[in-house]
């Protein structure tokens, strides 16, 4: 099937960051469609992409080889994370699944697409949603990852999705018939929501927040007690429980805490240079792409330590460091992430190339684009090496999934967790891309529901395919694997 036509994605935000002169003042004077004309946009679309052919998963002779895609991306890492991150993704065919954001970018770009593009997640699984505190200190949940963004079509992060809840709940002992009941659930909630959101006001959807009230509502009274102890441990994970859980006591001064090789403190850099230095430097690169206010507020504030921290799984061996600060005391602490940034996974098959000089400032522009309430200190910067980087506090009030291998019980109201993260994502589409169109496209009836269920099953097995051939390469010896650290 031919590739539709790429449109109805605005640039304007994007290119307004980048160059003022740029910044899209087109759009507000030239005339915008109706909702109504938008969405019978969207409806007309199923004529050159069917809802049925989303379904169809089949690798093809033109399918990049997935240990080939890994290869590749570890000689960008650290080499001697390497093999941890080659652990961590043998870990179950989920775990594979949530590290090879890159293989299933280069499998998405083969399949059926209507062309229409949001700010796509592009590594869009159940894992990478939670609950995290706003601006304005309160909790709300929503997705939680933004490493990977890029202007794509909707339907690829909504399949990964749905490839995402098949596969786990697989590894929490499910059956066929239950893997596709969660994609389904995530589907026709994103499917639902997208709706809701293409009848509302543009300020409504910006403003709109998936908060602790409606998701307490939303659950039956067994599933509530627990969404509520979720919560409760989310908003102790404040900046003095971060203190406690990083730091240790050394000749009478908070120093973080190592745990080889996960947090590690490194004093000084391969060439010499000391690590607070370099650390120093990065964080006044990234000072200037903070608002006046957040800078007068991170001025107060000096660094007390540094030191390396392994996160994730797909990140696994970038450059990750945690910078712990001081205001006032030791009672007054700062804990910030100073994370690289690598071009998105998804850049080599989108229609669209973003005018940054900065990769760091790709992801803080995609996150305040399509999260709405980012963290205060959310920021990009460039170390003295030329790494992009992007910044933001480290654990603020952040509560996330755990799947669990063989969890009947967690599999029995997965389900129902399938539906926010549909949910959650269909606010994020709404906010950079044309909800109208996508919901014109989606329709009322379960047509897409059943169809990318269908390709979640047909992922699954994929998945385990290809995490069958790393484990493979592992027996024989060829992939160095790290097994010294619980994955």
């Amino acid at each position: 099937m031919d590739k539709p036509r790429y449109s109805n994605f605005d640039q304007g935000y994007f290119e307004s960051l980048s160059n003022t002169r740029r910044g899209g003042l087109h759009n507000f004077v030239e005339p915008r469609s109706s909702r109504k004309e938008r969405f019978e946009m969207g409806k007309a679309l199923r004529h050159e992409v069917p809802r049925s052919a989303h379904a169809v998963w089949r690798p093809g002779k033109k399918r990049v080889d997935p240990m080939s895609i890994l290869k590749k991306q570890n000689a960008t890492r650290v080499p001697k994370l390497v093999p941890l991150r080659n652990a961590r993704m043998l870990g179950s065919p989920f775990s594979f699944l949530r590290g090879g954001a890159a293989i299933m970018a280069a499998d998405l770009s083969l399949t059926p697409s209507t062309g229409v593009l949001v700010a796509a997640c592009g590594d869009m699984h159940v894992a990478n949603f939670g609950a995290f505190g706003s601006a304005e200190r309160k909790l709300i949940f929503a997705i939680n990852d933004f490493d990977e963004v890029y202007p794509g079509p909707w339907e690829w992060d909504l399949k990964r999705l749905a490839a995402s809840a098949a596969v786990a709940v697989s590894f929490m002992g499910g059956d066929r018939v239950e893997a596709e009941d969660a994609a389904q659930r995530a589907v026709s909630s994103y499917r639902e929501h997208i709706r809701r959101y293409a009848d509302m006001p543009f300020l409504e959807v910006w403003y709109d927040r998936i908060e602790d009230e409606p998701i307490l509502e939303a659950a039956p009274p067994d599933v509530r007690r627990r969404i509520e102890t979720v919560i409760g441990k989310a908003r102790t994970k404040g900046h003095l429980r971060t203190l406690d859980k990083l730091t240790e006591t050394v000749a009478g001064q908070s120093r973080i805490a190592e745990d080889i090789p996960l947090i590690v403190r490194e004093t000084h850099r391969d060439d010499g240079a000391p690590m607070a230095g370099v650390i120093d430097s990065v964080i006044r690169s990234y000072f200037h792409s903070l608002p006046d206010d957040r800078r007068r507020l991170l001025s107060r504030y000096r660094i007390v330590d540094v030191a390396r921290k392994v996160v994730g799984v797909g990140s696994v061996g970038t450059s990750c460091w945690v910078a712990y600060m001081q205001g006032l005391d030791e009672n007054d602490p700062l804990f910030l992430q100073v994370k690289e940034a690598l071009p998105s996974v998804l850049a080599p098959y989108s229609p669209v190339r973003l005018p940054f000089d900065n990769q760091g400032r790709r992801v803080v522009a995609g996150q305040r684009l399509t999260q709405g309430s980012p963290d205060i200190f959310l920021g990009w910067g460039e170390s003295e090496g030329g790494r992009h980087v992007y910044v933001r506090q480290l654990a603020d009030m952040k509560g996330g999934i755990q799947i669990v291998a063989d969890d009947k019980e967690q599999r029995e109201r997965f389900p129902l967790y399938c539906g926010l993260c549909g949910w959650a994502l269909a606010l994020a589409h709404a906010k950079s891309g044309d909800a109208a169109m996508i919901a014109g496209y989606a329709g009322k009836s379960a047509a897409l529901d059943e169809a990318i269920g269908q390709f979640a099953l047909a992922y699954l097995r994929q998945t385990e395919k290809d995490y069958a051939a790393m484990a493979a390469l592992r027996r024989a010896g060829r992939i160095a694997v790290d097994t010294s650290v619980p994955t």
